[in-house]
């Protein structure tokens, strides 16, 4: 892990914000401006990075020495995911100090090798699986995701004082489901409510790195494993993507190295 530059946390308050969606096609627009890219999906119960990449069921990541494992290579990322290591069917019934064990087994026994950035697709929530990956790595900071409806901001604004508690630096937010664009008229009309985003950043002073659309398109080429930024790279909604891209490398080139955090558990 000495050899990754910026540890980046990608997380949520609540599920269902899209949040899986947003890493993955950030991932692959920071590869597109040259970076070299690892995704570590820590969803352990709910792992869907697979699919989005397109890999066939039964991928398995090869193994060194009988100790470390490879990442697995997909669409240009170094990837490493529960969704290889167990059957896609079977759900992980697991208590929380268990699914912080496989993690810490993923991010720490997986030789990623050299990067520039290893974006980690977290669970929801603000749990185990969180404290465990603010104690076992020296996260640069997170990137919230959340939607503009006023539940998923009250949660968002939870994960964004669970990071401050752990002293991770937050580099920005992104608004995921901005806006909905009709596939045939191209009309917008903001479904789940209007600057949502642009107030959340505002209040916690962070980057508002970018506000991605609801469209039919993003659904349909995430499961179709060619995530937006891929398949429609000169797109409006892949331009987006680049430019958060672009912003979180410029917040990243401001900022000082962060110290470990460390956790208190007490008040």
């Amino acid at each position: 892990m000495q050899s990754i530059r910026h540890l980046i946390a990608v997380a949520s308050g609540k599920g269902g914000v899209g949040k899986s969606t947003v890493t993955v096609n950030l991932a692959l627009a920071l590869a597109a401006e040259g970076a070299r890219v690892g995704l570590l999906d820590a969803d352990i119960y709910g792992p869907s990075q697979p699919m989005m990449l397109g890999l066939p069921e039964g991928t398995r990541p090869d193994t060194e020495d009988g100790q470390w494992l490879l990442p697995v290579p997909a669409q240009g990322l170094a990837t490493m995911s529960m969704g290889y290591l167990a059957n896609e069917r079977t759900p992980m019934v697991w208590r929380g100090p268990m699914a912080g064990g496989a993690l810490a087994q993923m991010l720490e026994q997986t030789r990623w090798g050299e990067l520039d950035y290893l974006l980690i697709d977290m669970p929801p929530g603000t749990g185990d699986i969180q404290l465990t990956l603010a104690q076992k790595a020296k996260l640069t900071g997170a990137v919230i995701v959340t939607t503009p409806q006023d539940i998923a901001l009250l949660d968002a604004r939870k994960g964004i004082e669970m990071f401050q508690k752990v002293e991770v630096p937050v580099l920005g937010l992104i608004e995921n489901m901005a806006a909905h664009v009709c596939s045939e008229c191209g009309h917008v009309e903001p479904l789940f409510g209007e600057a949502g985003g642009q107030q959340l950043a505002a209040r916690y002073e962070v980057p508002l790195l970018g506000q991605i659309p609801l469209h039919k398109a993003i659904r349909e080429h995430s499961d179709a494993g060619q995530p937006v930024v891929l398949a429609e790279p000169d797109g409006p909604i892949a331009e987006i993507y680049r430019s958060a891209a672009t912003q979180l490398m410029a917040v990243l080139g401001q900022q000082q190295p962060a110290a470990a955090p460390v956790i208190s558990m007490g008040d």
